[in-house]
């Protein structure tokens, strides 16, 4: 005999109550959305690139504005983050509505030590996109491959 355990009197197991919850909590024309986390917060898309000369991190932020980001270098942690307030109050007849929206966001990457020139770290906001430029240091711009001599 083995126990099973059940949550609020449910007659479905864990992992098919989980994959009932998931697929009845999801938004009906959003099924591809997996910028949001457990808690329905948003957590914005990152790409990074790389090419000889730097590193280029974007992050999809629309609708902020350039003062509402924090972007720090602690040791060769680069954090970037994010904290925006939103009140408003309507007033109509007798009713009065407020409305109040907190929205905030901290990524962090580890920089590989001596790989990228800190000094030289660039960031600029522009139409919704994040953009960071983050060179290398010249020991670390790729070289041409050495040929190595098998003996």
């Amino acid at each position: 005999m083995s126990i099973v355990k059940r949550n609020n009197g449910s007659m479905l197991p864990a992992a098919p109550r989980a994959l009932f919850d998931d697929f009845f909590g999801r938004e009906l024309f959003n099924w591809g959305n997996n910028n949001f986390s457990s808690t329905m917060t948003t957590v914005p898309s990152v790409n990074i690139r790389e090419n000889t000369e730097n590193f280029e991190v974007e992050v999809a932020a629309p609708g902020m504005d350039k003062k509402d980001f924090q972007i720090t270098l602690e040791g060769n942690m680069l954090t970037i983050s994010s904290s925006r307030k939103n009140e408003s109050e309507e007033n109509k007849d007798q009713y009065t509505r407020r409305e109040f929206s907190y929205q905030s966001f901290t990524r962090t990457f580890e920089l590989a030590k001596d790989v990228v020139d800190e000094e030289h770290i660039e960031a600029k906001y522009d139409n919704g996109v994040l953009k960071l430029t983050i060179p290398k240091t010249e020991k670390a711009k790729k070289q041409a491959p050495r040929l190595i001599e098998i003996q």
